[in-house]
């Protein structure tokens, strides 16, 4: 492809986006580069870049147009971006003759002028551009932050680390290390998760003997010290109420040593299908799903009956952006009410599976204290025959070695503080009977 066409073909995949705000962008484009064989790995990847690095940045892009003058529309946007962060001449790359997009018309080359030499970031920026995150999302993340949000929002900025973790059913963390090491995969071993494993450069893993043997799984360091802190047991009964593709639920069954009971539930029938191939190539054996449908009594008929109930909430996902970075663009403050009062209902209903004495652990990977502390502080005054078991205390309590990587109430990981994805968990437990 020639570089016209290659912006071309940038315009058209962000058009896409715009065209279906609910579906995840990697899907998309997915689709998009299927539909489209004939565009080779290297033009592909050119345009990914393109793309992906005007969704990363679309804030300030966005900024930059309207002080222009300019609605933002995924050919300014392109425009835009080639310009700012690429310095490029975008005269030459907008013309037809090369399969390539329209030539520029008078408005858009005086644009193109307007942008040409300036810094992505200017003084004038508000917050939400500046940091480049949703202006409905600033009032909380300030909150949580305060004076460090501007570390955080560059945090999430970066490209986020592949992390890996060992599952012990199949052999130790060494042996993994090792027979990564053996296909050229160097790994360095994570700094809190005794199971993790963190790729030293971005390698791909999905062939590797040991990720299609089920020696490893793909989860970030976050994602796995909340199966950690849940303290799951062979022997016990354990619900994962929002299993989701069984992420969790693999490092659960690993901790339980294939001993005991989980029940893996969650909505969509698709997501657990998907889940019991991941299981299977783990080794796992004791696990058994649930589809949850509307008016389902499931969880009144097993009322008391778990020793650990993890809810794993759906969330905004804000400590995925990084990962994510569409997301902070099609996820809106109406989505955020939606999901805060989904929360409230889903641990509620996770409440009445934990047996007296057990454990009800409440994660998300939000950064937002209404999707996280205030909904715990909610729960609790609701529900009096819960307390709050501290972070020090489950840590403890779960056999991990070490200490915590917080010193707060509940865990909390920011790709800033620990180079992980944002999680929380608050771990809770049920009064004996």
């Amino acid at each position: 492809m020639t570089p016209p066409a290659r912006i071309a073909a940038a315009i058209d995949l962000l058009a896409a986006f715009t065209a279906q705000p609910r579906r995840p962008a990697d899907a998309i484009a997915h689709d998009f580069f299927r539909a489209r064989r004939f565009i080779g790995g290297g033009d592909r990847r050119d345009v990914s870049d393109t793309v992906w690095g005007v969704v990363r940045e679309q804030a300030r892009l966005e900024w930059w147009l309207r002080a222009g003058g300019a609605e933002p529309t995924p050919r300014l946007l392109v425009l835009a971006f080639t310009v700012l962060l690429q310095h490029r001449a975008p005269a030459a790359l907008f013309t037809p003759d090369l399969y390539g997009p329209a030539a520029l018309n008078p408005a858009e080359l005086a644009l193109a002028e307007s942008l040409r030499g300036q810094d992505l970031l200017h003084p004038d920026m508000p917050e939400a551009a500046r940091f480049n995150l949703p202006g409905w999302a600033i009032p909380g993340l300030t909150e949580r932050f305060g004076d460090t949000l501007e570390r955080e929002a560059a945090a999430m900025q970066g490209t986020a680390p592949v992390d890996l973790r060992v599952n012990l059913l199949r052999g130790t963390r060494s042996a993994a290390q090792a027979a990564l090491a053996g296909e050229g995969i160097v790994t360095e071993t994570t700094l809190y998760s005794p199971w993790g494993l963190r790729l030293t450069a971005r390698t791909p893993i999905g062939s590797a003997r040991a990720y299609t043997s089920g020696l490893v799984e793909i989860q970030d360091e976050g994602s796995q010290l909340i199966a950690a802190i849940t303290g799951a047991k062979p022997g016990m009964r354990v619900a994962d109420v929002c299993a989701g593709a069984a992420g969790k639920t693999l490092a659960l069954a690993m901790g339980m040593a294939n001993k005991g009971r989980i029940t893996a539930c969650d909505v969509s029938a698709p997501r657990l299908a998907g889940a019991l191939k991941r299981l299977a190539r783990a080794g796992v054996d004791n696990v058994e799903t649930h589809l949850l449908t509307p008016g389902d009594k499931w969880h009144k008929r097993r009322a008391g009956s778990f020793d650990r109930v993890l809810v794993d909430a759906p969330c905004t996902g804000s400590g995925t952006w990084r990962r994510n970075p569409d997301a902070r663009h099609r996820t809106t403050a109406q989505d955020l009410a939606e999901l805060v009062a989904k929360q409230h209902d889903i641990l509620a209903m996770a409440s009445v599976l934990t047996r007296p004495g057990g454990l009800l652990v409440y994660a998300t990977c939000s950064l937002l204290p209404d999707e996280d502390e205030r909904q715990v502080e909610r729960f609790l005054a609701e529900h009096e025959g819960f307390s709050r078991l501290p972070l020090a205390a489950a840590w403890a309590e779960a056999g991990l070695p070490g200490t915590p990587p917080d010193n707060g109430e509940d865990l909390l990981m920011t790709p800033a503080r620990h180079g992980t994805d944002g999680f929380f968990a608050a771990v809770l437990r049920r009064a004996p009977a």
